[in-house]
């Protein structure tokens, strides 16, 4: 088995991703290059844009599925949703109307607005937890609220979360602003997973090679095998061990060596 993405926007025609099947087909044959055997695919729902129903989702995913194995594209993609943060999310979940990353139905793909971290998330959270359900917060590092208090992650993880990280934040795509908050979450372990979020193929590509690279240099390869593995384990609704998570403010970051002539 390749690399696992939790967090892409390969489906053809349903939001601001890939345009239509020939474009799909293209970014499929760039994962597999980049080592991505199994995509969740996660069309964006419920954000005020883009609606996508579970059900049109599952048959839109096997229709793609259909046409990879047709073209003989070595890759398997799974039925998903980037759920927006909503005060409809509860009755959407009742009404059978939600994809999770899961088959068992207990990780959930969350985005929250870009904007910041709204009143009510931690009630909602709470609500989900208490059905146990584990949101997995997506791109935290580009959340404006995470962006001035980076630590409020660290209590939402604390309280059952967990949280993915995207693999052009890491290498500076996002600017370096981005890319600092990246690795302060990644060096605190408050980050599970490494996913693309990719769009196409300019700015929001899926770059999964080049930042498990990334990885490997400034953590080892114990930190790639943990992202992996956490994968994994997120796709089959298994445990994810949350035991070395520390507050961003209590990550040391390296300075930049500085010379003295006298």
């Amino acid at each position: 088995m390749g690399l696992i993405d939790l967090h892409c926007h390969i489906l053809p025609g349903v939001d601001d991703g890939s345009k239509d099947m020939e474009m799909s087909l293209r970014l499929a044959r760039v994962a597999v290059e980049q080592g991505i055997s199994h995509i969740v695919v996660t069309p964006h729902h419920m954000d005020g844009t883009y609606t996508n129903h579970k059900k049109d989702v599952i048959k839109k995913t096997q229709d793609f599925q259909n046409e990879l194995d047709k073209h003989q594209i070595p890759l398997t993609v799974f039925p998903g949703q980037e759920v927006h943060l909503t005060g409809e999310l509860m009755q959407a979940i009742d009404d059978d109307d939600i994809l999770f990353l899961d088959a068992d139905n207990r990780y959930l793909l969350l985005e929250l607005p870009h904007s910041g971290i709204p009143e009510y998330t931690e009630n909602m959270i709470f609500d989900l937890l208490s059905r146990g359900i584990t949101p997995v917060i997506a791109h935290p590092e580009r959340n404006h609220g995470f962006q001035k208090d980076p630590d409020k992650l660290y209590d939402f993880i604390e309280q059952g979360c967990l949280s993915q990280l995207t693999s052009s934040s890491l290498l500076g795509i996002f600017g370096e602003k981005v890319e600092k908050l990246t690795q302060k979450i990644a060096t605190a372990d408050l980050g599970f997973i490494i996913a693309s979020d990719a769009h196409n193929f300019e700015g929001r590509r899926f770059l999964m090679k080049e930042a498990f690279g990334r990885i490997d240099k400034d953590l080892g390869m114990d930190a790639v095998q943990r992202f992996e593995n956490n994968a994994k384990s997120i796709v089959n609704g298994e445990d994810v061990n949350t035991d070395s998570i520390k507050k961003v403010s209590d990550v040391k970051t390296k300075k930049k060596r500085r010379f003295l002539f006298f």
